[in-house]
């Protein structure tokens, strides 16, 4: 299959789309930043060159001056809370989780505090109150106490699950460009364009309108790069669709 026909279905999808007088609204969420690096740049250069907002999920006790002062002048990048250090304290055999039950309740909320105001410190005209879990979970027993922490939104995967809508707005990622349990490369780009034209289907037929997208431009390998180039070319030049950023949805 050419690369062109692979995605020709996502192209006719957003014809239905622009057909049908509605917009599809896709979003950009980065994990991992730390500090300014050539994949750092690459990713900010695709963010200006099309247009489309970005935010960095950034690790608060990793990150630091070099990176505050190299996003200032960014006008599409917004950064939330990562976590604190990105630590795992799951045991063997469990999935990896930071802001889990492993660890008394004090010190995980202590340490979400510190680095919500570590990051907006850090990035005063950057910072969104987003707490971005690492790996993307987080303990029920923590969901409570977020709105004290002066987080106003949480972003993890997939659907959102009504144990953590009931305490805060969720704004979440649906399509992941990376294979965790096999090449740790890029998916196969038909895979993931098919994946983001089942998500754009269920939303046609239940009224939503918004698909998030979850990149980790520290680990991109080349055909990463070249997903998520040509999934940007092929938003911005067909009707049907706009990219939002964070700050929109919430």
């Amino acid at each position: 299959m050419t690369e062109d026909a692979v995605w020709q279905p996502l192209r006719d999808e957003l014809s239905r789309w622009e057909n049908a007088g509605r917009n599809i609204q896709f979003w950009l969420r980065d994990d991992d930043a730390v500090e300014p690096t050539d994949a750092l740049e690459r990713l900010l250069a695709l963010s200006n060159n099309y247009a489309v907002p970005v935010l960095l999920a950034v690790i608060p006790s990793l990150t630091g001056r070099p990176l505050a002062d190299r996003l200032k002048s960014e006008k599409l990048a917004a950064v939330a809370t990562h976590g604190w250090s990105h630590q795992n304290h799951a045991g063997n055999g469990e999935k990896k989780q930071e802001l889990g039950p492993h660890r008394a309740l004090e010190t995980v909320l202590a340490e979400l505090e510190e680095g919500r105001r570590r990051i907006q410190d850090l990035f005063p005209e950057h910072a969104l109150s987003i707490l971005v879990p690492p790996w993307n979970r987080i303990d029920t027993s923590v969901l409570p106490h977020l709105h004290s922490l002066k987080f106003t939104a949480l972003s993890v995967f997939g659907p959102p699950k009504h144990s953590q809508t009931q305490h805060i707005p969720v704004v979440n990622t649906h399509i992941d460009l990376m294979d965790w349990h096999g090449t740790r490369g890029c998916r196969d780009h038909a895979e993931l364009v098919a994946e983001i034209v089942n998500e754009m289907r269920h939303r046609f037929e239940y009224g939503e309108n918004m698909i998030g997208v979850l990149a980790h431009h520290l680990v991109h390998d080349a055909s990463a790069w070249v997903f998520l180039t040509t999934l940007f070319e092929t938003t911005v030049e067909t009707g049907g669709c706009r990219w939002v950023s964070a700050q929109e949805l919430i």
